[in-house]
């Protein structure tokens, strides 16, 4: 659907502030290099704990980070082949979250019926990703498509990202390319316009054109001329619960949001950029060239933004009924598929909870969907 990219005042409902999320989507859990052979990590998204371990032989598995036994957290635990040692009794589990041994057990009587719950999980763009919902609707969910990320010809950056807010904030910074102002210390883009907009129930799509100078802008390819104004579109599309933003060919960034409570969201972006600089010197330079634009580029950006989430999230819990008003349509258009695709998910759980799948957790409460312009 079209929507007019029209600035005009609307007022924001602040129920988007409360809302949890749809868990029938991948989210990203850790940086996969992070997770050696071995190791345990705990990991919570939308307030559920997992262990997310990995097997002596390099396989990746997620159950629940509560022992069936006694409710102590497992990732304390300890690894033993493929199976996750629990740190109070011994009580080893599989994958699948089923106890496959109790060292005190009689060997001649059958084990209790002993289980985790698991998660699907997946390991791609040296990220590993988590299936919050039921493991057998992530057979025909899709993760991210990232076709840059094997391409030699971009230079990838890994973003790290944690915010002090609710999901929902750090999303509308993302689609928000009017906050130019905050960077314009940092050489970032001036004079934005939004120039088309659309949106579907679960995505939305938005171009702005936007100006740069200075010589950041040479430096990351956007001109020749870094004393320059010049003008580019920046595409931004929201696929819930995801972002990828890109300009004009010449950079592209993806960023996946790990929801971890009410206030707190994680992120794992990757930056893909042209490096003019001959690959046989980029490629064995690699990740120094990587660390050093993250360092003493990039954060700058990231660290003025957390500072305005977070101020935000403070203002909203200080006073949860003050009124806001917003003149981006493409604010209130994401507000939209934020608020609908968990009332998605409440509507799906009420039809399933009579057949009491494990599975699916109970949503904590409906929210009405009423983000309608004043």
């Amino acid at each position: 659907m079209e929507i007019a990219p029209i600035l005009r005042s609307q007022t924001v409902q602040n129920q988007v502030r409360e809302v949890g999320i749809n868990p029938n989507y991948w989210y990203p859990a850790t940086w996969a290099s992070e997770l050696k052979p071995g190791q345990v990590l705990p990991v919570v998204i939308w307030n559920s704990a997992i262990a997310l371990y990995r097997s002596e032989d390099g396989q990746v598995y997620a159950i629940e980070d509560a022992c069936p036994h006694k409710g102590v957290v497992l990732h304390k635990g300890k690894v033993t082949g493929e199976n996750l040692t629990c740190p109070y009794h011994g009580w080893e589990f599989d994958g699948d979250g089923v106890c496959k041994n109790i060292p005190y057990f009689p060997k001649d009587q059958k084990l209790p019926c002993a289980k985790a719950r698991s998660y699907a999980v997946r390991e791609k763009y040296n990220i590993v990703w988590i299936f919050p919902g039921a493991v057998e609707d992530s057979e025909t969910a899709d993760l991210p498509s990232v076709p840059e990320y094997d391409d030699p010809n971009w230079l990838a950056i890994p973003i790290p990202g944690e915010f002090k807010a609710h999901f929902s904030i750090c999303n509308e910074n993302t689609m928000d390319v009017f906050h130019g102002y905050l960077h314009e210390n940092l050489q970032g883009w001036f004079d934005p316009e939004l120039l088309s907009l659309k949106a579907s129930e679960a995505s939305v799509f938005a171009q702005y054109r936007v100006s740069y100078q200075g010589w950041l802008t040479k430096f990351f390819g956007f001109s020749e001329q870094g004393n320059e104004v010049t003008t580019r579109t920046v595409s931004i599309k929201y696929s819930y619960p995801h972002y990828h933003s890109s300009l004009e060919g010449m950079s592209s960034i993806y960023l996946m949001r790990q929801p971890v409570g009410a206030q707190l969201t994680k992120s794992f972006s990757l930056l893909f950029i042209k490096i003019r600089l001959p690959q046989w010197f980029v490629r064995p330079l690699q990740k120094p060239i990587t660390k050093i634009i993250w360092r003493f580029f990039l954060k700058s950006f990231l660290d003025q933004d957390t500072e305005m989430i977070e101020s935000e999230q403070q203002t909203y819990l200080a006073n949860p009924q003050r009124r806001y008003v917003e003149i981006n349509p493409a604010i209130i258009a994401l507000q939209r598929v934020i608020v609908g695709q968990y009332e998605k998910f409440v509507q799906q759980s009420k039809k399933l909870s009579n057949g009491n799948n494990d599975n699916y957790a109970s949503p904590a409460g409906e929210i009405k969907s009423n983000l309608t312009p004043t």
